[in-house]
């Protein structure tokens, strides 16, 4: 219905008072699965009691305002999915290898229902851990520890790939070229452990190797090679699969002390990326090999050897054009004093607001949530992420906008208006969410850019048309309402209407509304 221009109609949403939330941000919680941290609870092998626990989860999570979830789908060279390469995560099941019964596929199942919610998925892998407890963890006949037990070191009582060997850094970058090109992830996720955190007294055991392969390097840059070469590789295979999948990594919050390096923080950290975990992230931000950056920065203000405003300052100064999303630590409530204060997680989210360069944060972890800790549920669902947000789009991957919905009928109902849209027949991409804008004030020159979100449809509620209802105010006070579409690559197209129009005021019937 091309002729539809605008709609002037009482509007039943509160009075339209904008708030100072972004209106893009990135809002999420990791789902840990690694010893049934998160999800699903341990001793829980049963099917549709999975599924019920992570609908859960995902509820909660939206009722708080959170846009995404980052699992963990591979957390000890295993699998939460099908896999022609590794068996079936013992943390699915209680024992590796064994399927799910009834069977079903959790990655495919746990995309949807977040994906039903209007919630990114970015599938989060452990690069390097193979056995999380040696003797203790359940290990399949055909895992690749046994099939090619050479490729693996043990440190620490847990086996891990040596980083330095080319054979298992291939292996590990064909997992990940296979979960992108069979599942609809929106970013593979990696955390901090890439060599393993020191153990005192204990070097890590890849000696052998690096007379090998050292070619002249010292030991410690040739480690932080290895690191590079698997992260340039797992880049290029994940965009040769599908260019719009994102790659973020999730370091340990110091890069480097300034007493170690003149670019690195203002912080007096017994361990950082570089030096001890041989991952220099600032080369791969510089060099465009990953999509976005989320430290983990679990400390509190003022923490006397890491404070979180200190980090926070530095990051933004080292994202080198990428995206930044914080990672805060809820799971710390009531562990300390400073931890104990209920102002400390919402102080956190104010202060990463103060920086452009930032745009979110993530929590660790989900479970922390179930009991409300200090009230940050609360305050994140009625305060700090009460206005829902869309995640910032990345514009070096699409810039693309796609073509704004087709009005199809505007229709009065006794109590409301209901609006129904069609994809445009010009856009061929899929649609991931269509959004209704609503300017309040009673100037009929209001336009776009004064319009304040009043409502979001997402993938499950899109079929060939979709349906927004409008509820009329008491006062049935005027507004002009704008709609558009938003595609997977969080790219909002232009409003529809895209220029501002001069209408009249027409009362036609007795409820005082009009469509022009």
């Amino acid at each position: 219905m091309k002729q539809f221009i605008a709609v002037l109609l009482g509007s039943c949403f509160l009075a339209g008072v904008v708030t100072a939330q972004p209106n893009y941000e990135f809002r999420a919680a990791w789902i840990a699965t690694v010893d049934n941290i998160d999800w699903p609870s341990k001793g829980n092998y049963d099917t549709e009691k999975q599924k019920a626990e992570y609908i859960s989860l995902l509820d909660m999570h939206k009722r708080n305002g959170l846009n995404a979830v980052i699992v963990q789908v591979r957390p000890a060279t295993d699998a939460f999915y099908p896999s022609q390469y590794e068996p079936w995560s013992q943390w699915l099941t209680g024992k590796q290898g064994k399927p799910p019964f009834p069977y079903y596929d959790p990655l495919a199942f746990m995309i949807e229902e977040a994906h039903k919610r209007g919630m990114e998925f970015h599938a989060w892998c452990n690069p390097y851990r193979a056995e999380f407890s040696i003797g203790k963890s359940s290990i399949a006949p055909d895992h690749i520890t046994r099939t090619h037990p050479e490729w693996f070191v043990t440190y620490g009582g847990t086996r891990y790939f040596d980083p330095g060997n080319k054979e298992a850094q291939n292996y590990v970058v064909n997992i990940i070229r296979d979960i992108v090109s069979r599942y609809d992830v929106d970013a593979i996720h990696f955390d901090d452990y890439f060599y393993p955190y020191r153990i005192a007294g204990k070097e890590f055991p890849d000696f052998e190797t690096y007379k090998k392969y050292g070619n002249g390097l010292s030991m410690d840059e040739w480690r932080r090679s290895n690191v590079d070469s698997i992260i340039l590789k797992l880049s290029q295979a994940i965009k040769e699969e599908n260019r719009y999948c994102r790659f973020g990594i999730s370091p340990f919050g110091v890069w480097r002390n300034k007493s170690q390096d003149p670019e690195g923080s203002a912080t007096k950290a017994g361990v950082t990326n570089y030096d001890d975990l041989y991952a220099d992230i600032l080369l791969w931000l510089k060099n465009d090999w990953i999509d976005y950056v989320a430290p983990q920065i679990y400390w509190e203000f003022g923490h006397r050897a890491a404070p979180y405003e200190v980090l926070v300052d530095w990051w933004s100064k080292h994202t080198y054009g990428k995206h930044c999303y914080i990672g805060l630590g809820i799971f710390k409530a009531n562990s300390s004093t400073p931890w104990r204060d209920k102002t400390q997680i919402p102080r956190q989210i104010r202060t990463l607001r103060k920086y452009p360069e930032i745009q979110g944060a993530i929590f660790f972890s989900s479970k922390s949530f179930v009991k409300n800790p200090l009230g940050w549920n609360d305050s994140l669902r009625t305060h700090l992420y009460k206005e829902p947000a869309m995640i910032p789009p990345m514009p070096w991957i699409d810039t693309l906008r796609p073509a704004a919905p087709d009005i199809a009928s505007v229709k009065p109902l006794d109590t409301a208006v209901r609006i129904e849209l069609v994809k445009s027949s010009e856009e061929k991409r899929k649609i991931k969410c269509y959004r209704l804008y609503a300017c309040y004030n009673d100037e009929y020159s209001n336009n776009f850019y004064n319009a304040q979100l009043v409502g979001s449809l997402f993938d499950a509620d899109i079929r060939d048309t979709c349906v927004f209802y409008a509820p009329l105010r008491p006062d049935r006070r005027f507004a002009r309402f704008y709609v558009t579409s938003v595609d997977e690559d969080n790219v909002e197209s232009k409003p529809y209407p895209n220029y501002p129009v001069k209408l009249e005021a027409v009362k036609v019937d007795r409820m005082g509304w009009s469509l022009r």
